[in-house]
């Protein structure tokens, strides 16, 4: 197999470089050179996804640890990264891969039919493009999951979102399920922090919401100090509601120090569930924690008659009483996927 694969989404310029369109970075990227995920290389004047078919291993887990509450609850998917990011994070927990160079990590081979056949082995619900930022590695996120759907096997990405309005089109085709990683509520945070741009990860949301079939909930790491107070946790979750509706379920997660914020200290259990009640006082029907043991506030409730209705135990399900799509106790109808 030729680990070298013609990218898409680019375009020559006018001073002998090309611009990759895949995100709103737009690198320039002159012969030889890399952009800035470090897996789209200049070669002899075309881009080339040298990431494509390179993952950086692969693991079965639990579909909670997406996180995703309200698809395929219970079920295990195969997960796997490679190397490089769209994002400079400086808090990023997944940093020995997101930051890596491809001959920097051992990378394994495997082609889309490999990375299918692996789930099937196993017998997996879905597959989880996920660890880095997986739009970076979109080629290979369209054949695989274009391979996947054929086969009856669920597609999830775990993205921070930050895509080219053009290219999503083609990376989300075939895909059934997303996380979007909503890092902050404000444009401060996300140029000083991630080096990029919030209005472009809510644009991807709303166009997940209204142009699309796929399922998505968010996810928000709150890191003391920086992103944690109660009027940006506000305002994040009254945008949400307007421009999302009610029914997309939040995760609100803990921080831990690593990377290049080591100095900070670990999230609070008490400020996720501050965010968890700033969240339902804006109305939101569906609100988690996580990295912590909350059996409570990670267990989903009827937001009609109050019911406990999947219970989850850290990433494992504990006891699921939905029947169907609809509550056992009171036949309300619960938003997500879990047929």
């Amino acid at each position: 197999m030729n680990e070298f694969k013609l990218a898409k989404w680019w375009k020559e310029t006018d001073n002998d470089k090309l611009l990759c369109t895949l995100c709103p970075r737009y690198c320039t990227i002159g012969e030889g050179q890399k952009g800035f995920c470090y897996i789209r290389e200049n070669i002899d004047g075309k881009l080339y996804s040298t990431g494509y078919g390179r993952p950086t291993g692969f693991a079965i887990d639990p579909i909670e640890k997406k996180p995703l509450s309200h698809f395929y609850p219970g079920t295990e998917i195969l997960s796997f990264g490679t190397a490089g990011c769209n994002l400079g994070c400086k808090f990023c927990q997944n940093w020995s891969m997101s930051k890596a160079k491809l001959d920097d990590v051992n990378a394994l081979k495997a082609s889309p039919e490999d990375v299918v056949d692996i789930a099937e082995k196993y017998g997996v619900k879905s597959i989880a493009y996920t660890y880095n930022d997986p739009t970076i590695f979109g080629e290979y996120v369209i054949d695989i999951s274009k391979i996947a759907r054929e086969e009856g096997i669920k597609s999830v990405m775990v993205t921070a979102g930050y895509i080219d309005k053009e290219a999503r089109k083609d990376v989300f085709k075939y895909i059934d399920a997303a996380n979007i990683d909503l890092k902050a509520f404000s444009e401060t945070f996300y140029h000083k922090i991630t080096f990029s741009h919030l209005a472009d990860v809510l644009d991807t949301l709303v166009w997940l919401k209204n142009e699309t079939d796929v399922w998505f909930e968010i996810t928000t790491l709150l890191i003391p100090g920086e992103n944690d107070s109660d009027e940006e946790i506000t305002k994040m979750c009254d945008w949400i509601v307007k421009n999302l509706g009610d029914d997309v379920p939040i995760h609100f997660t803990a921080f831990h120090p690593d990377f290049k914020m080591r100095d900070k200290s670990r999230t609070p259990g008490s400020t996720l569930i501050r965010a968890k009640n700033i969240a339902q006082k804006a109305g939101i029907k569906f609100c988690y924690v996580g990295n912590v043991n909350d059996v409570k506030n990670q267990t989903t409730y009827c937001p009609n008659c109050g019911k406990a209705l999947i219970e989850r135990d850290w990433h494992s399900v504990q006891s699921n009483k939905l029947i169907g799509n609809y509550c056992f106790s009171c036949g309300t109808k619960i938003s997500g996927v879990f047929n």
